[in-house]
């Protein structure tokens, strides 16, 4: 119990716990994006919450996953929170419970030759986006913390939150299907936009993730076709009609609300 009145003491580590409540799993480059200091910096005060349990580490594959431990601070609970505040920490044990139920994460990356700029234009602008992104036109003003909207056939199909904004480099956004029922009972996911230059080119890698397992295939079932339809328009200049590409773009409003309901999905 000294070593986790310890390392809460700190304002730093206790930033560190409060990005791990918000967003469990983070890598430590994730987390050293979030605050200001050096890499060595976060890893040493990472340790230290390791060594109070207040963190737990976890490998998967070449990365290191942080997740918050709640479990000694819950010891403190009990040793000093009168049955009064019982319900309040029962609360967050709760919502504890919840961010840690089993979640999946799909990987895509794609080579595209082309540069980062044009490659950040082709994802943020209206026209250029509606040519590979199933007809649906994206728009936003694409500041931190903004509202995007995806519209096909004059119906909202997806929306979202732009949580990090560095272009050309980086854009990372909530995502919301509402193209039927069925992918709207999902709730909100994350989709994260990479993008490195590599040579005369560049590699793009989205990951959508924070969807729970098991989640309903159309929520990403669109990625491969969208990232062939951007590699084709960046390098051609031509549309790639793929299977429902342009389904909003031809259909009227309320033939696209009716399609939209189909197995070739619109994805974010």
């Amino acid at each position: 119990m000294d070593d986790v009145f310890r390392a809460l003491a700190d304002p730093t580590r206790r930033n560190l716990l409060d990005e791990l409540f918000r967003q469990d799993g983070q890598t430590l480059s994730a987390l050293e994006r979030r605050l200001p200091m050096t890499r060595f910096g976060v890893m040493k005060h990472l340790r230290l919450l390791e060594e109070a349990g207040l963190v737990v580490s976890r490998r998967r594959g070449r990365e290191k996953l942080h997740f918050l431990n709640p479990v000694p601070i819950r010891l403190v609970h009990d040793r000093w929170v009168s049955k009064y505040a019982e319900p309040w920490a029962a609360t967050l044990s709760e919502l504890k419970h919840k961010l840690e139920e089993k979640t999946m994460e799909k990987v895509y990356e794609i080579y595209i030759k082309t540069t980062p700029e044009r490659l950040w234009k082709a994802i943020t602008d209206a026209e250029m986006r509606r040519k590979y992104n199933f007809g649906a036109v994206v728009t936003s003003d694409w500041t931190p913390g903004s509202r995007y909207e995806g519209v096909g056939g004059g119906t909202p199909i997806f929306e979202g939150e732009n949580l990090e904004i560095d272009p050309p480099r980086r854009l990372v956004q909530s995502f919301r299907a509402l193209w039927g029922e069925d992918v709207k009972s999902e709730g909100p996911s994350r989709v994260t936009w990479e993008i490195e230059p590599v040579g005369d080119s560049c590699r793009l890698t989205v990951t959508h993730d924070q969807l729970r397992e098991d989640a309903n295939a159309q929520l990403f079932g669109g990625w491969p076709m969208i990232l062939s339809g951007l590699k084709t328009l960046l390098e051609t200049g031509e549309t790639l009609t793929t299977p429902g590409s342009l389904r909003f773009s031809q259909a009227p409003q309320d033939e696209g609300r009716r399609q939209g309901q189909g197995a070739d999905q619109p994805t974010a």
